[in-house]
């Protein structure tokens, strides 16, 4: 339990590959409501992690799992985005005060992992105009949805 929570949105702006299937954010931009910052370099350091936490959980991390065996045990096979997978960032701050945190902080970071992947699903819809009701959307969803899509309308 916390005392303070914080606030915040995602809009993302992404590439699809319709050949392959692949999605590359290219571009998001967050509003986040963390009380009163402490340490605003912090804070924008935790914003960032976050985001692309939350861009793993929308197009990469899976659990694979067959016969009640794990398929993909380790970092080789279970894919995180790295520093690699970065896009730009906007970051805009709206302050308040929390009476209840400390100097009227609230926390940053993981509040904002929340909204950063229907952002991601959101536009990926926009882009392909399939929508996506399981992640992660990893390119054969998005293949096979775009394949399916062209054979109802052919």
């Amino acid at each position: 339990m916390s005392a303070a929570y914080s606030f915040g949105t995602q809009v993302a702006e992404v590439e699809v590959d319709t050949e392959t299937g692949t999605v590359k954010v290219t571009r998001m931009a967050m509003v986040h409501d963390c009380g009163q910052p402490i340490n605003e370099m912090l804070m924008e350091g935790q914003l960032e992690g976050s985001a692309i936490g939350g861009v793993g959980h929308a197009l990469t991390e899976e659990m694979v799992r067959k016969d009640g065996q794990t398929m993909n045990p380790s970092f080789l096979e279970y894919r995180m985005p790295t520093s690699l997978d970065a896009c730009k960032m906007e970051i805009h701050h709206t302050e308040t005060v929390d009476p209840v945190g400390p100097f009227g902080a609230k926390e940053s970071g993981e509040g904002i992992q929340v909204a950063v992947v229907p952002a991601i699903v959101n536009a990926i819809c926009d882009a392909t105009g399939v929508p996506f009701k399981r992640i992660p959307v990893t390119p054969d969803v998005v293949w096979s949805a775009l394949k399916a899509k062209a054979s109802q309308e052919g």
